[in-house]
């Protein structure tokens, strides 16, 4: 069983760092928060791709600040709390139904609420 865990939180550290590469580039996806979830999921099953994210030359350093220090820079949470209101206006000015914008904005008032209770420095 534990071999089973082991390498579905792998493949799940795997997927987030796809989706943290892609983040880095694409704009609106958060390429950060991703890395951050693949070094937490390689720190547990595999300490050498961890030291391998941590000291990439392009994708590590976000990751390392993070690991040191905890802290979101105010012009990302800025960046984020308003994308947070861009995508939920967005999604009802389209129309969405409300069996998605309030689970959405539930989503987005729980992340903001850990976005501002972070050091900026």
């Amino acid at each position: 069983m534990q071999v089973i865990w082991r390498r579905t939180v792998f493949a799940t550290g795997c997927l987030f760092l796809i989706l943290g590469a892609i983040g880095m580039v694409v704009p609106m996806l958060p390429g950060t928060v991703f890395l951050i979830l693949a070094a937490w999921c390689f720190a547990r099953t595999s300490p050498r791709f961890e030291a391998w994210l941590v000291n990439h030359r392009y994708l590590g350093p976000s990751v390392r600040r993070w690991q040191e220090t905890g802290a979101i820079p105010l012009p990302v949470k800025l960046l984020a709390l308003t994308s947070f209101v861009g995508t939920w206006t967005g999604s009802w000015y389209v129309g969405a139904p409300s069996y998605v914008l309030i689970p959405l904005a539930i989503l987005f008032v729980v992340l903001a609420a850990f976005m501002v209770t972070r050091p900026s420095r």
